[in-house]
């Protein structure tokens, strides 16, 4: 599977933008597709997913700003980010879990987000 993420760049506080990570490969095969993030200094962390059973669980960080959706027939994953704030500044990496023989973790190559306050 390969990930291929889109859509960062720099935003004034309280705006808005979407980044998009298109799949290709075994995409059947995805378990969960989503995003984490990784700020300067600090560890990557989870900020939202897509499960195969449809739950999509979100970082109590980003709740109620950021929405997560998938459409599987463009084999592409998007996080709708609103009320942007500057800790909201990462490297943005879409993430997919494949079920294959095992069971691996894929990564794109990141986009980058910085918020200006």
């Amino acid at each position: 599977v390969q990930l291929q993420a889109s859509g960062g760049g720099l935003v004034q506080a309280g705006g808005s933008l979407r980044l998009s990570c298109a799949a290709s490969g075994r995409t059947a095969s995805i378990n969960v597709i989503g995003w984490y993030r990784q700020a300067p200094g600090k560890r990557r962390e989870m900020v939202a997913l897509v499960r195969s059973n449809g739950l999509t669980p979100y970082s109590d960080s980003v709740k109620g700003r950021f929405t997560i959706s998938r459409d599987t027939a463009k084999n592409t994953v998007y996080l709708q980010m609103n009320s942007l704030k500057p800790e909201d500044t990462a490297v943005y990496y879409c993430y997919a879990e494949v079920i294959e023989a095992l069971i691996n973790d894929y990564w794109g190559q990141g986009t980058q987000l910085t918020v200006s306050s």
